[in-house]
This record gives structure tokens, C-alpha cells and sequence, in this order.
């Protein structure tokens, strides 16, 4: 990538950190150096500042708009990653006052029950267990003879608990390094609404779209559909904040946790209890503006089946070559995973790719092979283009 011009632009495939449109990007240059005329970068902008305080709330009034979020949530721009909401699930639900009435109102320990279909989610699992919470599996996904997460089980296979022994069910919509994704009804119809569920769409976010009321907690990492990495858009049901009377939880106590984690201090702080992530907030809120320009959520769906569908067709005609097996209901529009039958061949794709302007295809270090992850910023010709590009790599090398 070296000597290339000054307006060099790479088909960046990346998992994420991952591709910001170019639209956006030229509006971040723009603003780098000095933000609406003020004479000041917006990244050196104070958080409490009128300029920034209309590019906070622009940014949570354009992501109602795309997802249509009901009034009866919030939206809570936090830092941590996904990681973070891992923590942050369990530690907010099991001290939300609905779940400890639910709790005193049960003889048994209440479940914090997981959907594991990929590592991100049984990392998610691990740390729930981790800080101390009761969990359940209701189902694992792995395949026992390959390791891979290829399908979700049949829900006759599913372990599901009575609705009075749950807390909340867990899963991850779109497992980034294995490649399954959901379908987006394939969960919350087999529980009691009731019972919250709690969804991580990182990798999926705004690309298609999401019933707000079938969920207690739905949260994303920024860093692949959305801007920059460090921050996490929280959308949270208000009946879940909600916390027991000081004289409550005198007599059946809880151990804290840290304000970060804590979705009321979000709520209670206003809508910057603490300096946030300026300027992954005002990235985003760019992306934001755009997609609802370009057609919103809906047109981006109708874009990721068009690309996924581009890559899988070359997929599925060439089996000698090329392979992928999760399900076809459930492989990823976002994160194409595939191998080549031959794996000697595997640093000459990635060397041959490199000098045709492909980057970031790579598999995750835990699975091997390759991923290509074709988010919002991802055109329709640059997947074509990687197709035409696979296409005689097939031919040269078979």
C-alpha cells in the first residue's frame, strides 16, 4: 500500500474497526479542524458545549427515526464495547426492580439464560458466571464434530425453563467471527413477554430492522455498522431501570457496580452524566444522517441481501473451490465466512487480494480461513468487484 496518491481508498473488508462511507469521512476531514465555523476540531469540542450538545441529541433523535424506538425506551450512548454490555446486562436486570420482585416472589434462584451461538455469546455467558450470576444454557449451537457454530438447533431441542425461572434470555444476533446470523424472529416468539430479551446486534445494527417491543435490552458496539470504535448504543425498556425503594433494598441488598456500567446513572445524569466518547457520538450521528438519506434501515437491508447474495452465489457454484457450511437460513449477511478447499492456497488468495485492493479477509484468528464482512459502508460494485476478483482466482488456480 505504499507510494499510493493522496485519495487512495482501500476495499477495506475489515470486521472492525470496519468502513465509514466516504460521504462521511469527507465531513469528518472537513470538521476536523475547525467544527461549524467555531475555529475549534470537534474532537477538542467540550461535551458541555451548545455546538456539541445539538450533535448528542441529533444523533439520539436520528437513531429513534431509523429504528422507529418507542417512547418507552431509552437510548443510552456508553462506552465499553460489547464487552462492557456483557457486564452490564446482568448487573442492571438483576438489580432492576422488576426482576427482584420476580425473584422474592420465587423459591429458586432466577436464570440468566443464554442462546450460545458463537464465541461472542459464550463469552457473554462466561462473564455473566463470572460476576456471579446464575445461568442456564438453552441451547448451544456449536457442532460437535467440526467445533463451528453452522446452525441453530430445532427449538424442540432448546431447553426453555418456566417463564417463572427466568430472569432474561440472551443471545447475539450476528456472531462476527463464525458467520450465523439470526433470523429476526427466530427468539422472542418461544418466550413469554414477560420475560426480557436481551439481544446483542453489533455487527447487524442498521442494516435491518428491529421490533423495539420484543426486547428488554438490545445493544451495539459502534465500530461496524455504525462509526468509530468506543462507544455502545444501549436501548433499554424504562420499566427495567427502575430500582427498588432505598427501604427495599436495605432489607434484601445488592452489590453495587460501577456508574459506567449503570444504566441509571445514564438516565438519572441526564444525557451526559460524564464526559462520553465526543467523537464516536458525533461520527456516528454522520452515519446516521446518512442511511436516512440513502433510504434508511429498510434500503440497507434491501443492500446487505444483494451483496451477501452476490458473494454466496459464488460460493455455492464452486464447491470444488470454495466452501462454506454454516445453514443457509442462517449464514451472516454481514460477515461472509468461507474456506478454500486447498489451504495451500490460502496466502496466495490473501497476497493476490492485497494487490488487487483487497484488505482485511483474513479469518479470525480462532477459526482460520477467511471473512469477508460487507457492512453499510461496503458498496454493492465493491462486492462485485471482489467477486470478479475470486471468480478467476478460481480459474488461475484450479
Amino acid at each position: 500500500m505504499q507510494n499510493q496518491p493522496p485519495n487512495f481508498r482501500a476495499n477495506n473488508f475489515s470486521a472492525g474497526p470496519s468502513s465509514i462511507p466516504e460521504e462521511v469521512l469527507t465531513v469528518v476531514q472537513r470538521d476536523l479542524f475547525n467544527f461549524d465555523n467555531t475555529g475549534i476540531s470537534v474532537m477538542e469540542m467540550s461535551h458541555r458545549s451548545k455546538s456539541f450538545t445539538k450533535v448528542f441529541k441529533e444523533a439520539e433523535e436520528d437513531f429513534r427515526k431509523l429504528y422507529d424506538v418507542p417512547d418507552n425506551y431509552y437510548v443510552l450512548f456508553m462506552q465499553g464495547g460489547g464487552t462492557g454490555e456483557f457486564a452490564a446486562v446482568y448487573l442492571n436486570l438483576i438489580n432492576s426492580k422488576v426482576i427482584r420482585q420476580k425473584q422474592r416472589d420465587s423459591s429458586n434462584p432466577l436464570k440468566c439464560a443464554y442462546i450460545v451461538s458463537g464465541s461472542w455469546s459464550k463469552l457473554a455467558k462466561k462473564e455473566c458466571e463470572r460476576l456471579g450470576g446464575q445461568t442456564h444454557l438453552i441451547v448451544d449451537c456449536q457442532d460437535s464434530a467440526s467445533g463451528k457454530y453452522l446452525t441453530v438447533p430445532p427449538v424442540s431441542d432448546w431447553d426453555i425453563l418456566p417463564t417463572q425461572d427466568l430472569a432474561y434470555v440472551y443471545y447475539c444476533d450476528n456472531e462476527t467471527i463464525g458467520g450465523l446470523e439470526f433470523e429476526s424472529d427466530s427468539v422472542y416468539p418461544h418466550f413469554d413477554n414477560s420475560v426480557p430479551i436481551v439481544c446483542d446486534i453489533s455487527s447487524n445494527a442498521l442494516t435491518r430492522k428491529v421490533d423495539f417491543s420484543k426486547f428488554g435490552i438490545v445493544y451495539a458496539g459502534a465500530q461496524k455498522n455504525m462509526g468509530p470504535s468506543g462507544l455502545t448504543v444501549v436501548v433499554v425498556r424504562k420499566d427495567l431501570v427502575e430500582r427498588d425503594s432505598i427501604a427495599q433494598s436495605q432489607i434484601n441488598p445488592l452489590p453495587g457496580f460501577p456508574s459506567v456500567l449503570d444504566y441509571k446513572y445514564f438516565v438519572d445524569g441526564g444525557f451526559m452524566p460524564h464526559t462520553p466518547t465526543t467523537f464516536s457520538i458525533y461520527v456516528c450521528g454522520l452515519v446516521f444522517k446518512y442511511i436516512l438519506q440513502k433510504g434508511g434501515v429498510d434500503e440497507m437491508n434491501r443492500l446487505s441481501v444483494q451483496k451477501s447474495s452476490l458473494f454466496y452465489n459464488l460460493i455455492d457454484s464452486n464447491p470444488q473451490f470454495l466452501n462454506n457450511s454454516i445453514d443457509k437460513r442462517y449464514r451472516s449477511r454481514l460477515n461472509c465466512v468461507f474456506t478454500l478447499t486447498n489451504p495451500s492456497l490460502d496466502s496466495k488468495l490473501l497476497q493476490d487480494a492485497a494487490n488487487n485492493n483487497f484488505f482485511e479477509i483474513k479469518g479470525h484468528r480462532s477459526t482460520g480461513g477467511f471473512r469477508a464482512s460487507f457492512y453499510n459502508a461496503i458498496t454493492v460494485n465493491q462486492v462485485s468487484l471482489f467477486v470478479e476478483f475470486l471468480s478467476k482466482f478460481i480459474q488461475e488456480n484450479s
